[in-house]
């Protein structure tokens, strides 16, 4: 056999010969490039990030194994930078630490795409973000993205929403969210307006609480400014909060009405925020579910928003509770349940309490005297801790579920 090889081998002219040496330089080719593979990460991934700079600008480079377009999700005004890259996938334990003005950064799967986070440590934008292909002695893809600081370090800083899984092993957070706002007043009482009187219990209820010590507390809004529904419950979800609750004066058409009352989720409001939460394509990542299969995701949702509506009904029990022991009026039917905008976030428990009727001259007395207004809010403050130090406590419950009004 040997013989009738090298006999076939003496036969071959140029042809062969040149077409022999062509297929090695192929197979040459082929192992070097799965080589490069190996050495930067399989081809279509984002194998590395990297910073550069200082916290006046920085750049951040990610090697990727292909080619891609870059989107910008957010802009950097909310605390944070996301840009998604088309048609990459994220490699493993892309989430850290990040230098100049990046305090973290996570990469995560986004359907075929990935999606980059940069948690700002500093008020900054995007200046710049292109695509370096292969060039240079590098032999892959780099997407750079150039951030420059905006001069607003204390008011974004102060928003820049840490990390959830930090965030519980610290004390518990409490997110208070003053009603109305700027170009919203709320209700109007004879002598004052709703969102002047959310604001001062607000800040009355974050003193009561602090002075436990055993608590975190964050406003949405510390002064006369309106912020959105949707930003409100944003505010608490990116923090990580173990509590909103969003004060209110209500108002009636008859003066004589008074007394408080708690909302929480009503059984269309959490379909509402299902459907809600469930519109985009990356909804598994922001909610923390595991994103492999949508199905099964969509149990974990609806158990999750079940856990929630839960403790959100247990808080509003344990507050009626205090608020009733401390003789503040309440309405006959004081626990209430609606689809208010503010309690639709599936893993944060929410509740909204209407202080009393700002159209009543009693209620409304209580609400605008300092005294009066910060002994409710020691109440309410009592009623948090108690939710929180004791949360199979038994209850007196002051008042049945009614529908909304």
């Amino acid at each position: 056999m040997y013989g009738r090889w090298r006999d076939n081998l003496a036969r071959w002219g140029v042809r062969e010969w040149a077409m022999t040496g062509l297929a090695f330089v192929v197979i040459c080719a082929v192992v070097l490039t799965a080589g490069r593979g190996l050495a930067f990460g399989p081809d279509g991934q984002i194998s590395g990030i990297r910073f550069g700079g200082d916290a006046q600008r920085t750049r951040v480079v990610l090697d990727l194994g292909k080619t891609t377009r870059g989107q910008v999700i957010e802009d950097g005004t909310t605390g944070r930078v996301v840009v998604a890259l088309s048609d990459v996938a994220p490699g493993r334990g892309l989430d850290g630490s990040g230098s100049g003005l990046v305090r973290g950064y996570v990469v995560a799967s986004a359907g075929t795409s990935s999606r980059v986070r940069l948690d700002l440590a500093r008020g900054a934008e995007i200046e710049r973000r292109f695509l370096l292909p292969p060039g240079d002695g590098v032999p892959h893809y780099r997407y750079v993205i150039d951030l420059k600081a905006t001069g607003a370090a204390a008011a974004v800083a102060a928003s820049t929403p840490p990390r959830r899984e930090q965030a519980r092993r610290e004390k518990p957070l409490i997110v208070i969210d003053a009603g109305h706002g700027g170009r919203d007043p709320g209700a109007q009482g004879q002598h004052a307006q709703e969102k002047a009187v959310t604001l001062a219990a607000a800040r009355d209820l974050k003193a009561a609480i602090e002075r436990t010590g055993r608590y975190r507390v964050r406003l949405t809004r510390d002064s006369d400014v309106y912020v959105i529904h949707g930003r409100r419950v944003q505010i608490a979800r990116d923090a990580g909060a173990d509590l909103f609750i969003s004060l209110h004066a209500d108002a009636g058409t008859d003066p004589a009405l008074r007394g408080a009352s708690v909302y929480t989720l009503s059984e269309q409001g959490a379909g509402r925020a299902v459907r809600e939460y469930t519109r985009g394509d990356d909804w598994q990542r922001d909610l923390r579910l595991p994103g492999r299969d949508p199905s099964v995701d969509r149990i974990l949702l609806d158990m999750t928003q079940r856990a929630t509506q839960n403790r959100s009904a247990q808080f509003a029990r344990v507050l009626l509770t205090h608020l009733e022991g401390d003789s503040h009026p309440l309405l006959r039917r004081s626990h209430r349940d609606a689809g208010l905008a503010v309690l639709l976030a599936p893993d944060v428990p929410a509740i909204l309490l209407e202080m009393g009727f700002i159209t009543n001259p009693e209620d409304e007395r209580v609400l605008t005297d300092e005294r009066a207004r910060r002994r409710l809010m020691r109440s309410v403050a009592e009623g948090i801790d108690r939710y929180f130090r004791e949360p199979s406590a038994p209850v007196m419950v002051a008042g049945e579920v009614a529908g909304g009004g």
